[in-house]
This record gives C-alpha cells, sequence and structure tokens, in this order.
C-alpha cells in the first residue's frame, strides 16, 4: 500500500505525518455528491497512521520581531528535517509534500533555509500563501465531513497568521489570510512578561479587533450555521472548555462562554504554572493565550456560543490532496471551476462586465482546444489562459487608460484559491499584455519570470489578444470561434458565427493578431463561411 508523508514547517513547530492509503473507494467528483447529514463522515477515505512527529522549533519568535530568521533557529529546523527524513526512508515514503507558512513568508532569510533543507535534509521546501493554507484546510474539513446545506465559517489560528474561509456547503465563496497569529501577538504584546496585566490585555485586544476589521463589511453581515475551528491550540482549548452543546459525530467543541472564563484565569498564571496546572507542552503554555483572545472575538463578532474541533488540519488537507494525485482521481475539473470562481470574485470586487469576461473566457479556451496541437500547452496552461481571461479587463477600475498595466498589479496582489503565486504572476503578466506592448525583457515584471513562465505568458497572451478583440465592443455580436490550422500555408483560420455586422470586430482580429504570428509564426485569416454547428 503506497504511503505519504506531509511537512508542516509552522511559526510555532515543525511538523511530519505519514500514512498509508489505498485508493478513495468514490471518486472526488461524486463524493461532493454523498447524501450525508451536517457533520457526517466521508466514508471514502481509509488512512493508517504509520507516523506523527512534532518538533518544537518557533522560527516565528525572531522573525515577528526582526524580521529573520536566527542562525540557531535555522539549525533547529534543518536538525528536525533530517530526522523526518530519516523518518520518511524508514518508512519507504511514496509522496510528500513540505510546506511553510507565515514565518519563513516573511524572514527576509528564508531562502536559506529552503536550500539548506534541499541541501542537508533531501526536503523540498515549499513556502506558501496564507490563501493556500485555506485551501488545504478547507480540503481537510469538507473531505472528512458533509456541511452540505449549511453555511460555515471555518477560522485556522496560527503562530502568524489566522485563516477565514466562508464555506456554503463545501464550495468555497470568501477567504482571506490576517496577519494575527498567537506567536505574533506574543512577541508584539507580550515578549518576557510572565503574566498579563491589563495594559496587555487590552492592547492585545484592540490589535486583534483592528485585524479582524481588514476583513470586508460584507463577511460580518453573514449568519452562520456552525464556526469550525482548526489549530492545535483549538483542539486543547476544546478539552479544557468542552461544550455541552454538540452534534455528533463531531466530538468536541469549545464553550466560547467558559473559555473566556478561563483565559481571564490564565492572565493571573504564568507559563510555567499553566504547564504545570493543565498538562500543556511549554509551547502551548504561552500560546494558548492568544489563541483564546483570538478566538473569543471571532466567535463574538460572529455571534457563535460555539467553536466545533473537527480535529483535522493543514497536514491532512496535503494529504488528501497528496493522495488523489497519487492514484490519479483528483478533480482536476473541479479545482479549474472552483479557480474561475475565486477570479469571477476577484473581478466583481472590481465591478468589471462579466458578460464581456465570459465572452472572452469562452473564445479563449476554444481557441487554446483549437490550436494545442500548435501550442503544447497542458490543462494547467489552459486554467491560467481561462483565468486571464475573466481578470483581463479588471484595471478598468483604475482608469481605461493603462487598464492593462492596472489589470497587471490588482491581479498581482488578488488573492485567488488554487493558483500558486508563479501561476498568479504568470496570470498578471497574460493580462498586461492583452493589449497594446507585447511582451518585453526590458520590463521588470516579465523579466522577473524563469524562461518556461515567460513561454507561457507569450504564447497565453497572443491567444487572448485575438479572443478579446472577437468582442471588441462588448455587445457580442461574435457568438461562436472555431479555429482551424493550415501548417503548410502558415495559417490559422477562423471561423465565426454570429451577427454579419461585425467589421469592427474583424478589423480587431488584424490588429491584435501579430503576437500570434510571432510566437507560432501564423498569419491568421477570417473564413468568408460561418462556422457550421
Amino acid at each position: 500500500m503506497p504511503r505519504f508523508a506531509a511537512i508542516d514547517v509552522g511559526s510555532n513547530a515543525i511538523r511530519l505525518r505519514v500514512v498509508e492509503a489505498d485508493a478513495p473507494s468514490t471518486p472526488p467528483g461524486e463524493r461532493a455528491q454523498l447524501p450525508l447529514a451536517l457533520g457526517e463522515q466521508d466514508p471514502a477515505r481509509a488512512w493508517r497512521e504509520l507516523a506523527s512527529v512534532r518538533a518544537s522549533v518557533r522560527l516565528g519568535g525572531e522573525v515577528f520581531a526582526a524580521g529573520r530568521l536566527a542562525p540557531a533557529s535555522i539549525g533547529q529546523a534543518c536538525e528536525a528535517l533530517r530526522e523526518f527524513r530519516a523518518t520518511m526512508d524508514a518508512h519507504g515514503v511514496d509522496a510528500y509534500r513540505a510546506i511553510a507558512t507565515s514565518a519563513m513568508r516573511e524572514a527576509r532569510n528564508g531562502a536559506t533555509l529552503v536550500e539548506r533543507a534541499r541541501r542537508e535534509a533531501r526536503i523540498e521546501l515549499e513556502v506558501i500563501e496564507g490563501i493556500e493554507e485555506a485551501r488545504l484546510i478547507q480540503l481537510a474539513v469538507t473531505r472528512r465531513f458533509s456541511l452540505k446545506g449549511k453555511k460555515t465559517l471555518l477560522v485556522d489560528v496560527g503562530g502568524g497568521s489566522t485563516e477565514l474561509t466562508v464555506l456554503e456547503g463545501r464550495s468555497n465563496t470568501f477567504s482571506t489570510s490576517l496577519p494575527l497569529g498567537t506567536v505574533r501577538l506574543l512577541e508584539t504584546f507580550l515578549r518576557g512578561s510572565k503574566t498579563i496585566d491589563k495594559k496587555q490585555e487590552k492592547l492585545m485586544d484592540e490589535a486583534i479587533r483592528r485585524a479582524i476589521g481588514e476583513a470586508p463589511r460584507a463577511l460580518r453581515r453573514v449568519s452562520f450555521d456552525a464556526l469550525l475551528g482548526t489549530g492545535g491550540n483549538i483542539e486543547t482549548l476544546a478539552d479544557l472548555c468542552p461544550s455541552k452543546v454538540i452534534a455528533p459525530p463531531f466530538e468536541k467543541a469549545i464553550d466560547v462562554a467558559a473559555m473566556r472564563t478561563f483565559s481571564k484565569k490564565l492572565f493571573g498564571m504564568t507559563p510555567h504554572e499553566r504547564k504545570e496546572a493543565y498538562g500543556l507542552r511549554p509551547d502551548r503554555a504561552d500560546t494558548i493565550v492568544p489563541a483564546a483572545a483570538i478566538l473569543y472575538r471571532i466567535a463574538t463578532d460572529f455571534e457563535q456560543k460555539a467553536i466545533v474541533s473537527p480535529g483535522v488540519g493543514l497536514a491532512a488537507g496535503i494529504l488528501e490532496e497528496l493522495v488523489d494525485k497519487y492514484f490519479h482521481v483528483w478533480d482536476a475539473a473541479g479545482e479549474a471551476e472552483s479557480v474561475l470562481a475565486a477570479c469571477t470574485r476577484v473581478g466583481q470586487k472590481y465591478q468589471f462586465n462579466e458578460g464581456h469576461a465570459k465572452t472572452v473566457c469562452r473564445f479563449a479556451t476554444q481557441l487554446f482546444d483549437d490550436l494545442v496541437a500548435v501550442h503544447a500547452f497542458g490543462e494547467r496552461e489552459r486554467l491560467l489562459l481561462r483565468a486571464a481571461a475573466v481578470l483581463h479587463d479588471i484595471g478598468d477600475f483604475v482608469h481605461y487608460n493603462g487598464h492593462h498595466k492596472h489589470g497587471y498589479y490588482l491581479v498581482s496582489h488578488a488573492d485567488i484559491m488554487g493558483l500558486t503565486p508563479v501561476e498568479r504572476s504568470i496570470v498578471a503578466n497574460i493580462v498586461r499584455y492583452h493589449r497594446k506592448g507585447q511582451p518585453d525583457p526590458t520590463h521588470p515584471n516579465f523579466r522577473d519570470l524563469d524562461k518556461d513562465a515567460r513561454g507561457k505568458v507569450r504564447g497565453l497572451s497572443a491567444i487572448l489578444r485575438v479572443a478579446d478583440a472577437l468582442d471588441r465592443e462588448h455587445a457580442a455580436k461574435i457568438e461562436s470561434v472555431r479555429a482551424a490550422v493550415d501548417q503548410t500555408n502558415g495559417k490559422v483560420i477562423l471561423f465565426l458565427g454570429g451577427a454579419a455586422d461585425r467589421e469592427l470586430e474583424e478589423w480587431a482580429v488584424g490588429e491584435k493578431s501579430a503576437p500570434l504570428r510571432d510566437v507560432f509564426d501564423l498569419d491568421v485569416e477570417i473564413a468568408r463561411s460561418e462556422v457550421k454547428a
């Protein structure tokens, strides 16, 4: 039976989990349709735990105070990763993913640890964004439990960040990562303190209020059926402040009022006293206080009396994806639709012309499929093109003049769940070059991409330009397009369907087809007969 490993290099600790798993009994696409009740576990996955190791290496301590990892902490992390590699080798792991979160994102010398992990432990460490954390945690929760017909707020409190995700059933409708974490609060407001006085409590609460206040106001108008929390502190608080009102098979929940009373008690205790009184690990005895403060504020703001602890987290999400991809049952189509839905939400935020965006996306997708023998891109590049097509005009929100450049900036800084930072940069560059100038190595945004990414931008932006030209007036005069490649004569012939009055669109195709000729050595010609259904 294949074996899999997940490594989480967090701000407060480093964790390894190793499991063995067989192919899922139910395909992912069908799993979402299972008629389960709220909280009923999905029976499709059967794993056997082989190893679970936790190394108490607090990388966030110095990062949140000084912006850099201390040499000693880098050494401790590498030692832990070497031990993890030995454990993985002993178990014969077939596939793994190692991720690093908030502390590594912010450390100016984080690349040092990434390089040493590769060299000393033979571990490829991937520094992920908060939105990717949220996606993996969402995956873990929704794979284990059905939330069908319910609106749920999912909160993950880590050492450096807190992720908030809104779920309608199993679908994500909103996600954000806040610079709010237990170690961050400790280093900012409680560093060196044994007990916590009223002034420190007030400062910490005000910082939490301000961070949560950065979430969109629309989120506060949502009424949730349940509040689910993940993270080690949440599981500990569920044991110490259990709620008596919890629907099975959820086994744990925090009583918010009891947690508030309990946290007040903790303020007057030193970390050592908390450790002795409640059997806490040393690195939990201090972080449990800011964790309780964050959770109390979120629960109060969203009028929740209990916080359910589903007992899964980041590592489980990593393993879910690893196993599915290993057995070639990953729901790529569902993932693509989720990414496009996230792009649509970004577009709506910037008041884009949704009809035009969908039309251009449809044309771009058809051209991509018809030209596949020429460009040789795969499904992932197809998704990047579709994402760029949805977002290509969002720069209009800033100003029409230069909207391609404004669009580049907005996409570069958007949270698009399901895209890696490199993929988001590719999409942003495709948006940047959907009009006017072509990709240019003298442009910093293009120069900073690697050779492979630059090739994708050149090819995909050339396709997008033609797709955009086909709806030049934003009036959907052209209803359909098909492309036929004539390699012998170096042509791509477009067969168009729709209104006869489309002179401007045909002119625009001619004006914007030069990059297609430059990249693929094909001239664009419009057929005089319409495409046949």
